[in-house]
């Protein structure tokens, strides 16, 4: 499963829109006025379904994820040199990228790639492909992107 999470180009706050392979809409992530990133996840339909939210106080960023109400894990960014790396402890799951950047795999409890995120660096506004290995996961990995997007955003890395 492939989806494809495009940044609008002209937004107060973050706002992103999430397509499947076929250009047919999926998600849409709406930012919300908080201190710290708070990015709320709706179904086409309009229905929220998840919640990535900025943990302020930590020595290296966090983001809490809530799909339907419920916190579902954390993710932490590891401190690392050349390649960034985050976990999610309550899930087993972790996250590594590139030097730049800009590709992440991540993996599952088992170990095994769960999908790869690809930044797509000739676009306007932040642009990712995700390859998804399986669909039950796509929420959990949406939520991965859009926290370490918003990471490199705080940080001056993203466009």
């Amino acid at each position: 499963m492939n989806l494809l999470i495009r940044q609008r180009l002209f937004s107060w706050l973050d706002s992103y829109e999430v397509y499947a392979e076929d250009g047919t809409p999926v998600y849409t992530i709406k930012g919300e006025l908080s201190f710290g990133h708070q990015l709320r996840i709706y179904e086409h339909s309009g229905r929220p379904i998840g919640l990535v939210k900025e943990v302020l106080l930590s020595f290296l960023p966090s983001f809490c994820f809530y799909q339907n109400g419920r916190q579902i894990g954390t993710l932490h960014r590891k401190m690392s040199l050349f390649h960034p790396r985050y976990e999610i402890p309550e899930l087993g799951w972790s996250a590594e990228g590139d030097f730049v950047q800009w590709n992440y795999t991540v993996r599952d409890e088992t170990g095994r790639e769960a999908a790869v995120i690809s930044k797509q660096i000739l676009n306007l506004t932040d642009t990712y492909v995700l390859s998804i290995f399986d669909p039950k996961n796509a929420l959990l990995v949406l939520m991965i992107v859009l926290a370490i997007d918003a990471e490199l955003c705080t940080a001056g890395k993203a466009s």
